[in-house]
This record gives structure tokens, sequence and C-alpha cells, in this order.
């Protein structure tokens, strides 16, 4: 019996950890048959968008100085800033409990470059549209030309972190792949956004 109950919850516990993703995303050709090169550009964007506001970028792309974590974007715990280099204060640094990788038993999330990002990238509570209009503008996206920020979306391993959270958090929709072929494509067809 003790045998038994111990598989079931072993395989709870394997199902709450399989990759389920909540979305996926569609590939740039998906969005070939759309005629107008305009409304194709902001198509693709809208796709990105599910990457872009969900939980795994906007808990670190905060309207404010505060992180957010978990799948409701609830406030850090314990309460942090964002110090001058987004690292966080003297007292309180990032790296003194997010180490080089996620640490499971303590479900805390890592990566050696763990920060919160520049408070002129914050885009909590935002529009798609107002996300796209700034992370186009070099003077509120960490000065990234749109070749730059493809590479940055598509290729970061800070921002790869999000496909692969670690244990209960649910992964950014898509792969870090599709996601910078998305990006690509975007600004292939005009890097327009929607409205």
């Amino acid at each position: 019996m003790k045998f038994a109950v111990l598989a079931g919850v072993v395989g709870l516990a394997t199902c709450v950890t399989c990759d389920s993703r909540s979305a996926t995303l569609a590939t740039p050709e998906t969005f070939a048959g759309i005629g107008d090169a305009a409304t194709r550009s902001a198509a693709l964007f809208t796709e990105l968008g599910k990457v872009l506001t969900s939980p795994r970028c906007v808990n670190c792309h905060p309207a404010g100085d505060r992180p957010h974590q978990g799948e409701l974007g609830r406030s850090h715990q314990p309460p942090v800033e964002r110090g001058p280099d987004g690292r966080g204060l003297t007292a309180m640094r990032c790296p003194i409990c997010h180490q080089d990788a996620n640490f499971e038993p303590g479900r805390v999330p890592g990566h050696h470059e763990w920060r919160l990002a520049p408070r002129e990238m914050g885009w909590e509570g935002k529009s798609l549209g107002e996300i796209c209009a700034q992370i186009k503008d070099q003077a509120r996206n960490g000065g990234r030309s749109l070749d730059a920020l493809a590479r940055h979306i598509g290729g970061d391993t800070l921002v790869g972190w999000a496909w692969s959270p670690g244990f209960g958090r649910q992964p950014a929709p898509g792969t870090q792949k599709e996601a910078g072929a998305l990006v690509e494509a975007w600004i292939n067809t005009g890097a327009v956004c929607p409205k």
C-alpha cells in the first residue's frame, strides 16, 4: 500500500514538472498568406507578444523597481529593490540567492547574469503596441539596434532561461529559436507595431 501511494505521488510530481506549455508559437510561414506586409508584420509581433507578456518576461521587466515572481506576478519575496545595476541593493544583491543555475530544492531560479531588465525596459502593464514601440526605441531597449534585439531575444542565454525555468514554473510559449525567428520575420517585414 505504501508503495502504491508513493508511486502515485511520484506520478503526480512527474506530471507537474512535465513540459506542458500553455501556448505554442506559430512559425513565420504561418503568416505568409497575409498579403499586406504591414499587416503581416504587426501579426508577427502579436504572436511574439505571447512570449513578451508571459510571466517569464514580465516578472523581470517590471514597471517599478521590484521584480515579480511566479505565474501571478506576485511581489518578489524577500522584498528586494532594483539597485543601480539591476542586481539589487548592497544588502540584498541578486546573486545572494540566484546562483549560476536553478536551485531546485529551494525552487530558486538561477543564471550567472541574473538581474532585472533596465528600468527603461520595463513593460509591465503596457499594451502590446506600447511594448512594440518601446523595444524599437534604442533609448528604451538597452541601446539595441533591431538586429541586436533579434540576437538578444533569439540567442541571449538569460532570455533563454524563460524556456527552461525549472520545476513548478510554466515556460514561455514556444521555444527561444521560434521566438527569434518571429523577431527576424517581424524586422524583415518592416517592424510594424500592432495597434
